[in-house]
């Protein structure tokens, strides 16, 4: 299957799932052992706003390929109207951006690409 070819939103669908699962695991190994703390930590990470910042940070930065800049591109063109109450539309887009990056290099089988980002929204 080309990812290419999926879907935007299957692909965020898909990239939220492995980026929640990747903060989680972070979270927990750093020694956090309370549910509430865990909560209150993975929001910095996985909010829509955090995760449009950090899409932001790595464009800037230039931390991205030309394919990825795609990737994220098309996500973020999607013609969608729903959005949460808890950010904007534009917020929204780029964090959905974000989630269907992840879950195009996963489809292509680029766990190491997916490492390196998630090293650098943790700061790692």
């Amino acid at each position: 299957m080309n990812a290419m070819e999926v879907n935007s939103l299957v692909l965020a669908y898909l990239g939220d799932t492995i980026y929640e699962n990747y903060i989680r695991k972070h979270l927990i190994l750093s020694g956090i052992g309370n549910v509430n703390d865990l909560q209150k930590e993975a929001v910095h990470y996985v909010s829509a706003t955090a995760q449009a910042q950090f899409l932001n940070q790595m464009i800037e930065t230039g931390f991205l390929s030309e394919e990825e800049l795609d990737v994220v591109k098309r996500a973020r063109n999607y013609k969608t109207t729903s959005h949460p109450k808890s950010c904007d539309i534009i917020t929204y887009k780029y964090a959905t951006g974000l989630e269907a990056l992840i879950g195009f290099l996963d489809i292509n089988h680029q766990k190491e690409r997916i490492d390196e980002i998630m090293h650098f929204i943790l700061g790692e």
